[in-house]
């Protein structure tokens, strides 16, 4: 059987995925055919229903509920790990309603969680999330919500933390920040659904046992190329809750329902 599978090119999800989609296991039967996209690019395909298997943001898999279920592996969820609203000098909170935003797209758990913080900040830009630095840099945008590898360089180029918007999510719920999960089509067989969860944490655990070796798959598509960022990066998203999400992982994914405006 053929499944049509979709995840990011970010250091995390090609390192959870490698053995799966590199002839590193046994699949069991299932063929993958893989598409590596911006998450932005898969919550709109997910709209369409595109995919047989997607990553999604859990923004956009509330979206979504009616064509996608999650599984329980592959998940980016925890503590300390959420997107940061940074610009080139210090702003005051009532300052950002009235500033240019660039948001890394309009469905991605990263604008929610803005949306939470700031729900008067309605000036907002979408941007791959690769682009944001540059723009806040050159001044085509006043600040920038920024996610993956992002948060370990912007401090590099001279930018500023204004929000941490993990941080706050976490002051005020309590919960582990849910950002993005593997979903799979609703027709697909309950049967096969678990088949896939199930290979899919079989693979994050051939790439635990390798660790801190970076498989080439993961060097290949890593928007920065320096190894260390990448195992900040693995080391800042994939945990176990990327295992199994648990009780107080979907806990944490319903209180984001509750709070988003869908």
């Amino acid at each position: 059987m053929q499944l049509s599978l979709g995840f990011s090119p970010c250091p995390n999800d090609t390192f959870i995925f490698d053995a799966l989609v590199n002839g590193k296991m046994d699949t069991e039967g299932l063929q993958f055919d893989t598409r590596l996209e911006d998450v932005e690019t898969l919550n709109q395909w997910a709209l369409q229903g595109k995919l047989d298997i997607t990553k999604l943001s859990f923004a956009a898999g509330l979206r979504v509920a009616d064509k996608y279920r999650l599984l329980n592996s592959g998940s980016a969820l925890g503590r300390g790990c959420g997107p940061l609203l940074i610009a080139r000098e210090p702003l005051s909170p009532e300052q950002i309603a009235s500033l240019k935003i660039a948001i890394p797209g309009e469905n991605t758990t990263a604008n929610l969680l803005f949306s939470i913080a700031y729900p008067d900040a309605k000036n907002k830009e979408i941007m791959v999330f690769s682009d944001i630095e540059q723009a806040v840099i050159s001044g085509r945008a006043d600040a920038g919500v920024i996610i993956h590898e992002n948060r370990f360089t912007y401090q590099q180029k001279g930018l500023v933390k204004i929000t941490d918007l993990g941080a706050f999510w976490e002051e005020k719920t309590g919960h582990p920040i849910p950002l993005g999960g593997i979903f799979i089509r609703k027709d697909i067989p309950e049967a096969t659904a678990r088949k896939v969860d199930g290979l899919i944490s079989r693979s994050l655990q051939i790439a635990f046992s390798n660790y801190p070796t970076l498989a080439p798959y993961v060097k290949a598509h890593a928007q920065e190329m320096d190894e260390q960022v990448m195992r900040q990066h693995i080391e800042l998203y994939v945990n176990d809750f990327s295992l199994d999400l648990g009780e107080d992982g979907h806990k944490a994914i319903e209180v984001l329902k509750q709070m988003a405006i869908v």
